[in-house]
């Protein structure tokens, strides 16, 4: 059990100064001019401001290369491409997941994130190798992060017989969701992989992630596939979309129609803002009342050289690609970041309330909108009211 904590001075989401009382890890009372209880420690929040824990809904633990020296990108342009330079290097450098699981988390925890949604690679090569390492990472960090896991076959189902089995016993094992990769992309066939995917999600009571790469019309259309497998199965508030280019390039008469499926099953989108992808409207999804998520993706790993696990950095990069200028609009970058990913994730008692658990992240700024703009050092992270990152480096 954590100890009694006052934070001294502390102003939410930018607000005006209070003391805040944490006792047993929860957020107990907010209000100027606290007493700090008999044995409680004090810490001087000097004015900065309180943000709640910052959430991750889309990495990639298992595959980086955090923490090594560095290696020059040789990745193809296509996803086939990508995967294939993938495969090889994973056989080449046989890297722990385990490991690199662990100090992409602490890098994330230093950047004020606590809580993240991993997805992890299944396939008839490796099995359940680096599941089992990202489970092993989680169970060593479960006093300092939450850890939601996705078992990926990124080299696809219905093409790669034997992956649908790995999957399925993934979940029995502890993932919490399946995922899928363009159905028809990558598999050619997308009522097929869909229904691996939904079936092994209804039959265990698991949340369905999908990786949705494929553009235009051909992405629109597994968007309607994946919302009819929801309502079917009753998974309306379960399902997200990562990536989701196809709403990027539609037009407005298909978008919308498409909101209203996703809305009407609750189905979250989830971005990265990619520079080099067309990128889902998120002004228009949120005013259509679609949840969205952003996050990390790969984080210097064989898709990609670049990523730091800073939540900060990516909605400042959402803000950017979607044209955010204005202080409301970086606000609602950051709510992404925050409100946004903890509902993709389905986290309870998140927040700055009383009653919350107490996940939260100092920062200095004088405006969420320069906090987002200008990503400022993380001064200090509290984990269940144990201070876990001081000025950007993870303590825990």
């Amino acid at each position: 059990m954590s100890a009694d904590v006052v934070l001294r001075g502390v102003r939410p989401m930018a607000g005006a100064p209070v003391d805040m009382l944490i006792a047993g890890g929860r957020i107990a009372r907010v209000a100027p001019g606290l007493e700090p209880p008999p044995g409680a420690s004090v810490i001087d929040g000097a004015d900065r401001v309180l943000l709640p824990a910052l959430v991750d809904a889309h990495m990639h633990l298992d595959k980086t290369f955090w923490g090594l020296p560095w290696r020059a990108h040789e990745a193809g342009p296509t996803t086939r491409e990508r995967i294939e330079n993938e495969r090889r290097l994973r056989r080449e450098l046989a890297l722990p997941a385990d490991v690199q699981a662990e100090r992409l988390v602490r890098q994330a925890v230093s950047r004020g994130t606590l809580h993240i949604r991993s997805h992890v690679d299944v396939d008839t090569e490796i099995g359940l190798r680096n599941f089992e390492g990202v489970m092993t990472a989680r169970s060593r960090l479960r006093d300092l992060v939450t850890i939601q896991v996705v078992a990926f076959p990124q080299s696809g189902v219905v093409t790669r017989p034997g992956t649908a089995e790995l999957l399925e016993q993934a979940v029995k094992d502890g993932a919490e969701l399946i995922g899928g990769v363009d159905p028809t992309g990558i598999d050619g066939d997308a009522a097929g992989q869909l229904d691996v995917v939904f079936g092994i999600a209804g039959r265990h009571g698991a949340g369905v992630d999908i990786h949705l790469h494929d553009g235009g019309e051909e992405g629109a259309a597994q968007i309607r596939m994946i919302a009819e497998r929801t309502r079917a199965l009753g998974l309306a508030g379960r399902v997200a979309v990562s990536h989701a280019f196809c709403l990027g390039m539609v037009d407005e008469s298909r978008l919308a129609a498409l909101l209203d499926l996703l809305r009407e099953q609750g189905i979250a989108i989830m971005t990265t803002a990619p520079g080099d992808r067309p990128t889902p409207p998120v002004r228009r999804l949120r005013e259509a009342g679609v949840t969205v998520g952003a996050g990390s993706d790969g984080v210097r790993d064989a898709w990609t050289p670049f990523g730091n696990a800073d939540m900060l950095e990516r909605a400042m990069l959402v803000a950017y690609r979607n044209g955010f200028r204005a202080d409301p609009l970086l606000h609602d970058a950051l709510d992404i970041a925050t409100r946004g990913n903890a509902a993709v994730l389905g986290l309870e008692g998140y927040g700055l309330a009383e009653g919350c658990r107490a996940d939260l992240v100092l920062v200095t700024g004088e405006t969420l909108g320069e906090i987002v703009a200008m990503r400022p050092p993380r001064a200090l992270v509290i984990s269940g009211g144990r201070v876990v990152a001081r000025d950007g480096q993870c303590a825990a």
